[in-house]
């Protein structure tokens, strides 16, 4: 039986999509037969959050139990706000998050992705969280890993020299420790 991976994009353009789309094949090309990359569209609907945690929750709620989530940029800090502040039934078997941002400031836009005061508290601690980030990411700088370094030390961090904020199109670490657990 495959081990079933749900891939959340960043983003919530057509564009955003098909940018991460190249992420999640190298994914399953990576992985290889034994796991399934489910990689939804998930669109803007016009809310602040865009929608986000209601469908990450959505997606969540009809997988298998033992579900491994992928997420990338928008997605990810997305799928932990989900996590964090949703009712989730299902047990989940990994979190796996890719240049996440850790959204912070004063204006209206930036409250709707703001994760909430004692996230990480609601994390189950038991799960493992991995965070990948590149250094040379000119879009989510890496100095906002600190943050989630601060809250969430018990995730497992990994640098990666280069490969911009889209990896290079390669995840080839992520799939080595999805495979390792």
């Amino acid at each position: 039986m495959q081990k079933q991976i749900i891939f959340i994009h960043g983003g919530g353009s057509p564009e955003d999509f098909q940018a991460d789309e190249k992420l999640a094949v190298s994914l399953r090309k990576e992985l290889g037969p034994g796991y399934s990359v489910h990689y939804p569209f998930l669109p803007n609907d016009g809310t602040p959050d865009l929608g986000r945690r209601k469908q990450i929750a959505h997606e969540i709620d009809v997988s298998e139990d033992g579900v491994i989530l992928v997420a990338h940029s928008l997605g990810a800090s997305m799928l932990l706000a989900c996590l964090s502040e949703a009712e989730i039934a299902k047990n989940i078997g990994g979190i796996f998050l890719l240049a996440t941002p850790f959204w912070q400031g004063d204006e209206d836009w930036v409250k709707a992705f703001e994760l909430k005061p004692g996230f990480a508290g609601n994390m189950d601690r038991k799960t493992p969280l991995f965070f990948y980030h590149c250094l040379d990411d000119e879009e989510v700088p890496v100095a906002q890993v600190t943050h989630y370094k601060h809250h969430l030390p018990w995730a497992t961090f990994r640098e990666i020299a280069q490969g911009g904020h889209q990896f290079d199109n390669n995840v080839a670490i992520v799939a080595e420790d999805i495979k390792s657990m």
